[in-house]
């Protein structure tokens, strides 16, 4: 198998990549101990079979440029094909400002295709390929040269067998006219907004019971400082501290080094130092904070009046649509939306795109009472009114 290893190598086979209609990638990263992801190999195939038309890409060499990868990203004639993107296309984005356009993903053409929520790549290729994949290389330390042959054959089964898996899904979805739903799904994978973080936003992604407005101005304080700091010193979030002793300190707002003592949760690490600076100012702001600028937390669907038999009728008939249509449940609306549609509310996933056309139409119209379900032997059909 070869190995890249110059800009000029790399070049060449971006050349010959782009007279085809497609090229499959994954890459291989380490992030455990940084707040960014460590590139560490980039696998890539044009079609073929077995390892021809097949490359390792090593970024570690010194000297080595992947602008002719990224020049091969802006190619629109040339189909850029991966499995569960969203942590490849972050490498890139963060890199180089940079999607691979036209983009396709086979987890997520895999879900509009009937195999599952969210299909494995060894799924697919058990179920597509019929052939085994060896994952013992799977959490192995992907910085360190040389890469063994065992590691190097893992790696490049991710794109070899890909070729398959995405034909065989391309013509799927040709077949069921479903090209325009991988397309929606994957307009947030290519949204910038999806990887640069707003430190002053990140607050939205801890979970806490606590409604508070002035335990929310702290968590927002708390949530901005370790997001700066982990990202000013490439280190995980959970390195400075994790979300549980995140919401403890917004409970407690310690004053000083002796009040964050007292913590249960915050790692030694985070009582001195920086980080406990930072801590203690962090909280003396959310303390301070006016009450205009406290978070208002969405709380619409906490009061729902929620109509308990139509969300039972939601549920039959998402049962249906989905097991007609072949997707998962799950992809069209959850539990916590089918409540919210039965209280009155529009703003949810299942009305509006390709979830509109499976499922969201009829549920608008059985809400409005323009339709029945009723049960015809092992299936439930629709019966208009």
């Amino acid at each position: 198998m070869k190995t890249l290893t110059t800009t000029e190598e790399l070049a060449e086979f971006c050349q010959a990549a782009a007279q085809h209609p497609y090229v499959t990638l994954d890459t291989e990263f380490l992030r455990e101990r940084t707040y960014y992801s460590k590139l560490c190999l980039v696998q890539l195939a044009m079609p073929g079979k077995g390892e021809e038309n097949a490359v390792l890409l090593d970024p570690l060499v010194e000297g080595l440029s992947l602008e002719p990868l990224y020049d091969l990203f802006r190619d629109t004639s040339v189909v850029k094909v991966f499995h569960a993107a969203r942590q490849d296309l972050e490498i890139f984005w963060v890199d180089a400002k940079v999607f691979p356009e036209p983009l396709f993903d086979t987890q997520v053409a895999a879900m509009v295709c009937g195999f599952g929520e969210q299909a494995g790549y060894e799924t697919l290729v058990r179920k597509i390929v019929h052939q085994p994949l060896d994952k013992s290389s799977r959490f192995t330390d992907w910085s360190r040269r040389p890469l063994s042959e065992a590691q190097k054959t893992y790696a490049l089964g991710d794109v070899t067998h890909l070729r398959d898996i995405y034909e065989f899904l391309a013509n799927a979805l040709d077949k069921t006219n479903r090209a325009h739903w991988v397309e929606e799904e994957l307009k947030v994978l290519c949204d910038p907004a999806t990887y640069d973080i707003d430190p002053d936003m990140a607050w939205k992604r801890v979970k806490t019971r606590n409604s508070s407005p002035r335990f929310l101005a702290v968590v927002r304080e708390l949530a901005a400082f370790r997001e700066h700091h982990a990202r000013d010193a490439n280190v995980p979030r959970n390195r400075v501290y994790k979300d549980e002793a995140m919401t403890e300190l917004a409970a407690t707002k310690p004053r000083n080094a002796s009040d964050l003592g007292n913590s249960r949760l915050l790692l030694r690490e985070a009582r001195r130092g920086a980080i406990a600076e930072g801590i203690l100012a962090a909280v003396a702001r959310g303390v301070a904070c006016l009450p205009d600028d406290m978070p208002k937390p969405d709380t619409r669907r906490d009061k729902l009046n929620v109509n308990p038999a139509l969300a039972d009728l939601l549920r039959v008939l998402l049962k249906s649509k989905t097991e007609s249509a072949g997707v998962a449940a799950k992809l069209i609306a959850s539990s916590g939306d089918l409540d919210a549609i039965a209280a009155g509310l529009r703003d949810v996933a299942a009305m509006s795109g390709w979830r509109w056309e499976v499922f969201g139409e009829d549920a608008l119209r059985l809400c409005d009472g323009q339709i029945a379900l009723a049960a015809v032997g092992q299936s439930v059909q629709v019966v208009e009114l």
